[in-house]
């Protein structure tokens, strides 16, 4: 047999304009073989009264699939339910100690107003390490509404979407 066999030209077809134009890649005879027989056999045993492979993902397949994601969101909801019940820590309570207000001095440094009862407290934050700066002797009265001179994030957003969307 020939060594070049799997070299040979592949099956051409007359283009429109006369020139040869492949449209298949050159294939070894030994390939177009084990594909010929790997289509065929499967259909020639069902053929011999063999029963078909079960599909894999049938009905009962999906079905199993979907109660197993139901049960993990209902156990998922269920333990956050039971957290929230039986937490020690009350969201939103009004506690001992109050973050008032902060500013940032450096990129990981900050100074923080803390109450804590009827005292007010300047603390310095940083990496690794806290500070009382100051404790003031008169508490600082902060405004309850928005500050007008304050161009929050909320106020340009609407801003920014009264506009359209441009800056």
């Amino acid at each position: 047999m020939n060594a070049n066999v799997c070299e040979q030209k592949a099956n051409t077809a007359q283009g429109v304009r006369g020139e040869e134009m492949n449209f298949l890649p050159p294939v070894c005879p030994v390939v177009k073989a084990f594909l010929f027989l790997s289509l065929t056999l499967p259909t020639v045993a069902l053929a011999a009264g063999e029963k078909a492979p079960a599909d894999p993902v049938g009905a009962g397949g999906i079905l199993q699939v979907f109660i197993a994601l139901v049960f993990v969101l209902a156990l998922i909801v269920g333990l956050a339910f039971l957290l929230r019940r039986f937490s020690t820590v009350q969201p939103g309570a009004a506690g001992a100690i109050r973050v008032l207000g902060g500013v940032a001095l450096g990129q990981r440094e900050r100074a923080v107003l803390v109450q804590v009862g009827e005292t007010q407290l300047l603390i310095g934050i940083a990496p690794g390490e806290i500070r009382t700066l100051h404790v003031l002797d008169k508490p600082v009265t902060l405004p309850t509404g928005p500050v007008t001179g304050d161009n929050g994030f909320a106020e340009r957003l609407a801003a920014a979407m009264r506009r359209g969307g441009k800056p």
